[in-house]
């Protein structure tokens, strides 16, 4: 049963974190493959073969699995997974290679390394690659560690500079808050030039106000999803 988008599922920790870690290397060669096909200069016969062998490997992968979106997932023990996230999903071999670090609450940042697959103009990140990155994590600087659901309200893009492929760094703070409404700032950075600025308002959904005000809400709604 599903929640405000949040499904329970009972597998313990301990085994989402051990699918997690043969899951991310196979994500991970899928991105590299991406990479790949791009670059390639092989002939039409070597293209021909790895095509093949790629659709004999989707077969496999395809003899068991879900029906329709990932979806956000939630233990008992509190432990969530989002592994089809076109951002940061662990699974999704199409997102960018981006993990977010939290030094402090309502403060974010990462750095990462964007080739080929990310670029729009000639050797530069595309403008939408660099706005999902900020999305992403400024929604996840909205949280305040994690304390908290926050969703996307609007977002103000300001492109600065053109972005190079290769290393950047992005960082957002919460800059203030007004009832359920977190304002955000961030920026992507390419060396020492600030290249794209951002503006966000974020909104914690009412539900989510009640799970994280009301003591018993929690147990209350993990009941619900239980159907019990």
């Amino acid at each position: 049963m599903s929640f405000g988008g949040f499904a329970l599922d009972e597998t313990p920790t301990a085994e989402v974190e051990r699918q997690e870690g043969y899951f991310v290397p196979l994500a991970e060669s899928v991105r590299d493959l991406v990479d790949a096909t791009i670059r390639t200069t092989v002939d039409q016969a070597e293209v021909e073969a790895v095509t093949a062998e790629v659709a004999s490997l989707v077969r496999r992968l395809r003899t068991s699995q879900i029906d329709g979106p990932a979806g956000v997932r939630v233990n008992h023990e509190g432990k969530s997974w989002n592994w089809g996230n076109a951002t940061v999903g662990l699974r999704n071999a199409i997102a960018p290679p981006l993990v977010i670090e939290h030094d402090e609450p309502g403060v974010a940042w990462a750095e990462l390394d964007l080739g080929a697959a990310y670029e729009g103009p000639p050797g530069m990140v595309h403008g939408g690659v660099c706005a999902l990155l900020l999305d992403q994590l400024m929604g996840e600087t909205a949280t305040i560690g994690y304390v908290r659901v926050a969703f996307t309200g609007t977002l103000s893009v300001t492109y600065r500079k053109p972005t190079p492929l290769g290393p950047i760094r992005i960082d957002a703070r919460v800059d203030r808050e007004e009832g359920r409404k977190i304002y955000v700032v961030a920026t992507v950075r390419s060396g020492d030039d600030v290249c794209v600025e951002a503006e966000g308002i974020f909104v914690e959904p009412g539900w989510a106000v009640k799970l994280r005000e009301e003591p018993g809400a929690v147990k209350e709604l993990l009941e619900q999803m239980r159907g019990g």
